[in-house]
């Protein structure tokens, strides 16, 4: 226990694979969540729909059934990228029926929006003096193994170009490189969003539960359109008032790009206090699996909720 945290929570509900921008396959990531002893994790992909199947042995099976086998509940879920306007919004969904329409029809919408927005914005860096080939080294890359792959450019993530900056030394690391971005109103690229609202309504509509992901890295003040500024409070009341089910209180703001000077223990503390008594408490690590070379990589569990916390919430969407 740390300071009254244990050093791994049993459920970790944010979790990457290699399908979005993880760099273990969803097995690995099952197979490595039973080694570390968790009772359940969430596969939360950026704008895809959850796997249905792992390959074991040459076979494919549920991938639910083989969580299963190793002594995990595995929720599939989905974080949608949300809000052109305001950074970091991300609403994770749990629990929708993938095979619904709507959900495709946006997966499709949102990888439509990502590739050109990217390339641009590898060109304005490069016309900044951060030369980043988008088709060189951004849909090329070598894996772990030193094997080189090609990626679809409706696969690229925008982290893909904040960690070849820092790779390349005009940053510290991937979070200083997407401060440096998102610092410089010139390299302001905006992709075209859904929006909040209408994601929580996608994911009730779906049968699903939404949940408000990492809430502090949403700037202090944020301007909406037709709107004006208003605070990060001000701003999670309305999705509040347009039916969010859920908001992460645990989660590994000491290793992503968050701005502010709380701690982890002091932003749990704050949003209980303020959100606790009207929404679901959640809480995940924004697991992506390390890079050979990451210094104090997150780690599956290093944020969380118990597993009584898990059934509470979550016992209407799976088996358990």
């Amino acid at each position: 226990m740390k300071n009254g945290r244990p050093d791994r929570y049993e459920c970790d509900l944010h979790c990457h694979t290699n399908r979005s921008d993880g760099n273990n396959t969803p097995k690995e990531l099952i197979d490595r969540a039973a080694s570390l002893g968790m009772k359940a994790i969430a596969i939360t992909d950026h704008d895809i729909v959850p796997p249905e199947t792992v390959e074991v042995a040459g076979e494919e099976v549920n991938i639910c059934a083989y969580a299963q086998r190793q002594g995990l509940v595995l929720l599939r879920g989905y974080e949608f990228s949300t809000d052109t306007d305001v950074n970091d919004v991300h609403i994770l969904g749990y629990g929708l029926d993938w095979s619904a329409p709507a959900v495709h029809q946006e997966m499709e919408r949102a990888k439509l929006s990502k590739s050109e927005a990217y390339r641009k914005l590898c060109v304005m860096l490069t016309g900044k003096g951060i030369p980043i080939d988008f088709d060189r080294e951004i849909l090329r890359f070598t894996d772990q193994n030193g094997v080189v792959h090609q990626r679809d450019p409706d696969e690229v993530q925008r982290k893909f170009i904040f960690e070849k900056i820092a790779e390349k030394g005009y940053a510290e690391s991937w979070g200083g490189a997407k401060i440096l971005v998102q610092s410089d109103p010139e390299l302001n690229v905006r992709r075209e969003k859904i929006h909040p609202f209408r994601a929580i309504e996608l994911i009730h509509d779906c049968g699903g539960m939404a949940f408000l992901a990492h809430p502090y890295l949403i700037d202090e003040v944020v301007e909406v359109p037709g709107l004006g500024k208003m605070t990060r409070a001000e701003y999670i009341e309305g999705l509040i008032d347009h039916g969010l089910d859920g908001i992460e209180a645990r989660y590994t703001y000491n290793k992503t790009s968050y701005k502010g000077q709380k701690t982890v223990d002091e932003i749990e503390r704050e949003i209980k206090a303020r959100y606790g008594q009207r929404l679901h408490i959640s809480g995940g690590s924004d697991y992506h699996g390390s890079k050979k070379g990451t210094i104090d990589p997150r780690e599956i569990g290093e944020a969380g909720i118990s597993y009584e916390e898990f059934v509470q919430i979550f016992a209407s969407l799976i088996q358990i």
